[in-house]
């Protein structure tokens, strides 16, 4: 391949997912035509098919992103532990953030996540690229339990999971009562008392769970 366009892939590509974040939270994912993102990017449909084969293609490029920005978000919350008050609704807080850019990525994830279910292979994928941000997740609470001094009881990936769920069902009905119920809220209040439950001090005890 000639060195031009390979040195200009990047830049293209990033101009793509730019495109592609502000037209998705305009029309959301069913609404965006590859056209629409292309001529908000300044690029041909040629462009984007050197980049992407599909639409989908592009939201799981947009997805690897958020996940990244997300493990660093906590990454940099356990690594200040030590400095909390209070070590797990400080990670808890982190991790419930709102700002506009995560409002927009939940509604463009959850409406994906609605196309997925009804698409067993798109569901496959996504199940994949979860699987992924997931393991970053489960390493992050093998390091929380140990800045806190504790040792785990269950499944750190099936806690994962929970703690995924009550992130995301907190989010979707603080974003319909918004005056009613903070972002955080029911994580702050509520997870740090089921870290407690399922874990229990490093130096004593046995383990129940794997």
């Amino acid at each position: 391949m000639p060195k031009g366009p390979t040195k200009r892939r990047p830049q293209t590509t990033a101009r793509l997912l730019a495109a592609a974040q502000e037209t998705f939270a305009e029309r959301g994912f069913y609404g965006s035509s590859i056209e629409v993102i292309c001529e908000r990017a300044g690029l041909t449909r040629g462009a984007f098919y050197s980049n992407f084969r599909t639409k989908e293609e592009l939201f799981f490029a947009l997805f690897d992103l958020h996940a990244q920005r997300v493990v660093d978000r906590l990454s940099a919350a356990v690594d200040e532990l030590d400095a909390a008050e209070d070590p797990v609704r400080a990670v808890l807080r982190r991790m419930s953030a709102l700002d506009e850019a995560e409002r927009r990525w939940y509604l463009l994830s959850t409406e994906f996540t609605l196309h997925a279910i009804r698409h067993p292979a798109t569901a496959r994928s996504l199940a994949e690229h979860d699987r992924r941000l997931r393991e970053e997740i489960v390493r992050l609470l093998g390091r929380l339990f140990d800045r806190l001094g504790r040792r785990p009881t269950v499944d750190l990936d099936s806690l994962a999971r929970l703690t995924t769920a009550v992130h995301e069902g907190s989010l979707a009905q603080s974003l319909v009562e918004p005056d009613r119920l903070a972002p955080e809220e029911l994580a702050v209040t509520y997870l740090p008392l089921l870290v407690e439950a399922v874990s229990e001090p490093a130096a004593t005890g046995r383990r129940t769970g794997s």
